[in-house]
């Protein structure tokens, strides 16, 4: 069944604010003709948001669904645990974690699945590339089926002030953080190699970090207590044709019902095999 399953798959983002720690690379110098201005509420700001943030927090997800199942996933730190805070590698061995590169020892020396798919040891490239996000403002700009999504760039401002009453709430410090609004789009990953198991964990990680999105662990990015990072998100059925994929995202059309027959049968049919091969895959390890 994974032969009906292609090497690209998408997941739908949405939040209200997002602010990643990685920063956001605008294209203002195009739009704003030389007069852009970071506060004026107008302005027509697209940009790009680095898949950095977007990896850690899916494989934050990934990891931890690899734990619930019984297994332990490949450290995502360095190899010889060399970290500048005492203790932080044997907590997170006794947290469900092995050493990096440990599970290599099997007998394919494909490693646990988070290593396959993640790489990182010795060079191996993983297995699932991870594309960063084009966002547009206007909505017609916007190729869904290139992970692009809607969202709306902003500079924000914050005034760290001074709480001695005589100062009368003088700032003393100016903080700047680039964010995008009003986040709703197509995150697009790629499998080098497309098996049961990969599929299984990445619709299993994308639920998970659904049900857990207002937890602070499980949020997006920086800037978390302030709201940014809170993250709506769902992987759309792999069984979709382009047109059915497209009308996900249009508002104005709710699914057909040839759509909601391959949900049924992504449910039932596809999905409890992938998780079958999934839990062989942990058990392995």
């Amino acid at each position: 069944m994974i032969e009906d399953i292609d090497s690209d798959v998408f997941v739908r983002i949405r939040t209200d604010l997002l602010v990643v720690g990685d920063s956001i690379m605008t294209d203002r110098h195009h739009a704003s003709n030389g007069n852009y201005e970071d506060t004026d509420p107008q302005n027509q700001i697209g940009g790009i948001i680095p898949a950095f943030s977007l990896s850690g927090w899916l494989r934050h997800g990934m990891e931890k669904v690899v734990q619930k199942r019984g297994g332990t996933a490949c450290h995502p730190g360095e190899a010889n645990a060399n970290f500048r805070k005492d203790g932080v590698y044997n907590r997170d061995l006794d947290a469900g974690y092995h050493p990096k590169g440990e599970c290599l020892d099997d007998d394919d020396g494909t490693g646990c699945v988070i290593l396959d798919l993640f790489g990182g040891f010795e060079n191996r490239p993983g297995k699932v590339m991870r594309r960063p996000i084009k966002f547009s403002p206007v909505r017609s700009s916007v190729d869904y089926t290139r992970g692009q999504a809607e969202g709306h760039y902003r500079r924000l401002n914050r005034n760290v002030v001074s709480r001695n009453k005589h100062d009368n709430r003088e700032p003393l410090r100016n903080a700047e953080l680039d964010a995008v609004g009003n986040l709703d789009g197509s995150w697009h990953l790629s499998f080098r190699e497309t098996k049961p198991e990969f599929v299984a964990l990445l619709a299993e990680a994308i639920e998970y970090l659904n049900a857990h999105n207002t937890e602070f662990i499980h949020q997006l990015g920086g800037a978390r207590n302030f709201g940014g990072g809170i993250v709506d998100c769902e992987l759309v059925n792999p069984l979709y044709e382009e047109h059915e994929f497209r009308r996900v995202f249009d508002r104005s059309k709710d699914s057909t019902h040839k759509m909601g027959k391959k949900d049924e049968k992504w449910e039932t049919e596809y999905l409890p095999e992938f998780q079958a091969a999934l839990a062989e895959r942990v058990e392995e390890v």
